[in-house]
């Protein structure tokens, strides 16, 4: 397992339009997801051990989220025939346990991962009303392991500012997991 860390944020590059499959039976596009304040889109898979730290913080923080007018959205792109953990079926067995608060999308043919450039799992992209890039930023100091409890709620608080003030803040710590899975081709 390769540990890789997303680039930097390109602040005002637009979101770029999806329509994905979501566990909960319905297709879903980057207009159904977007929030009046803004959209964290979220790169995000089963298997991932960075992910699995985080999880319980980042439902958390999205359902405040959305009290805040920030929609967000889950995309899993890896291959899932080298990875079956990541396979549909186990996706909507995760949502429906952890009762997700946002659509859990499949990236099947992983073109909106690589439209995105989206690196690794978990990779956050967060965006203000008009859709232009905020943040491209950790959850919080976790790695594999989940950070202490008082750890500062790093996209939780840009997200809130992107919010409030429609800009992210400069100061950012690139996120950290395992690299997307790509298909072989």
């Amino acid at each position: 397992m390769v540990a890789l860390n997303p680039p930097v944020c390109e602040f005002g590059r637009p979101a770029i339009d999806f329509s994905l499959p979501g566990t909960d039976g319905r297709i879903w596009t980057l207009a159904d997801c977007r929030g009046p304040n803004g959209l964290l889109v979220m790169f995000i898979c089963n298997h991932c051990p960075y992910v699995r730290a985080i999880i319980n913080r980042l439902l958390r923080d999205c359902r405040e989220l959305q009290g805040l007018g920030i929609g967000c959205a889950a995309i899993m792109s890896n291959d899932t025939e080298a990875y079956p953990d990541d396979a549909f079926p186990n996706m909507q067995r995760w949502a429906r346990e952890l009762d997700f608060p946002f659509p859990y999308l499949l990236d099947a043919d992983q073109s909106v991962a690589r439209a995105y450039g989206a690196v690794c799992t978990p990779d956050f992209f967060g965006y203000n009303a008009g859709l232009a890039l905020q943040y491209r930023g950790r959850l919080d100091a976790s790695g594999k392991n989940p950070a202490p409890a008082d750890a500062p709620r790093e996209l939780f608080a840009a997200l809130r500012k992107i919010a409030e003030t429609g800009r992210g803040p400069s100061d950012q710590h690139a996120s950290i997991g395992c690299s997307i899975k790509w298909r072989e081709t």
